[in-house]
């Protein structure tokens, strides 16, 4: 991990990850044991104990772009955030929203679309802000729907890495099949991408227009591209350990950031 911002503690990412995968190697996938033998934690790791640290007691919290699940990697920590929050409300147009049994309200609308009385306290965006075709009108839903003094979490893919570069370079239509080879993806979970919200510089500039200040961000190393093959997964680790021993970035990262509507 490289230049970041994050108020993410050592502890709580151990905590996230023993909460999913346990403390006993033993009992552990081989990746999760990889990964803990590299003392590599994903771009998922933070972003779940980054939530769980804003979602406070009572709180309402919207969840953008929710599909079937809140943490598709660790419904044990979505079931107890579900629990303390106040309320937790789903939004997405795609009728995978239909099959989310955690959020206490499912919206089948776009960001823009949606309406609502409550001021939320939270709103996150999983893996939600690269296929988002208007940002200025999604952002400016964003300020309408969030209380003053409220966060937003945006936890999306950079632009300039290359897994989305090779995106952006072809057919819409080819894009599930290594998705399918490599991470095991279903069909009806790849959608069409447009990344005109995936840079930092992009995401502070919009969110400043709408009364938004960046309390946190960082760039999350990425070691998933080859997750689902043992050999080709050590070798990543290796590649990013020798990078980070000489403060390189990791090409592959995602964004993770967090904004305050003043």
């Amino acid at each position: 991990m490289a230049r970041t911002s994050l108020k993410v503690a050592p502890r709580e990412l151990e905590k996230v990850f023993q909460e999913k995968y346990g403390a006993n190697p033993a009992v552990m996938g081989w990746g999760p044991r990889i990964r803990s033998r590299f003392a590599h934690f994903t771009p998922d790791d933070y972003y779940e104990a980054t939530v769980s640290r804003l979602v406070t007691s009572g709180c309402a919290w919207l969840d953008v772009g929710s599909g079937r699940h809140v943490f598709p990697n660790n419904r044990r920590l979505a079931e107890l955030l579900v629990e303390r929050c106040g309320v937790l409300v789903g939004v997405d147009p795609d009728e995978t929203i239909n099959e989310n049994d955690l959020v206490h309200e499912r919206v089948r609308k776009s960001i823009e679309e949606f309406q609502s009385e409550r001021a939320f306290d939270l709103v996150t965006l999983r893996m939600a802000a690269e296929h988002v075709t208007d940002p200025e009108r999604a952002v400016a839903a964003l300020a309408r729907l969030t209380r003053r003094g409220g966060r937003v979490v945006v936890y999306t893919v950079n632009r300039w890495s290359p897994v989305p570069i090779i995106t952006r370079l072809t057919p819409f239509r080819w894009h599930h099949l290594p998705k399918r080879l490599l991470w095991h993806s279903q069909h009806k979970d790849t959608f069409p991408v447009a990344y005109r919200m995936n840079t930092r510089r992009t995401l502070r500039k919009i969110f400043g227009r709408y009364g938004f200040r960046e309390t946190e961000f960082g760039y999350l190393d990425d070691c998933r591209t080859f997750g689902g093959v043992w050999g080709m997964q050590i070798i990543e680790l290796c590649v990013w350990r020798s990078l980070h021993s000489l403060s390189i970035t990791y090409p592959e990262n995602c964004l993770l950031g967090v904004y305050e509507r003043a």
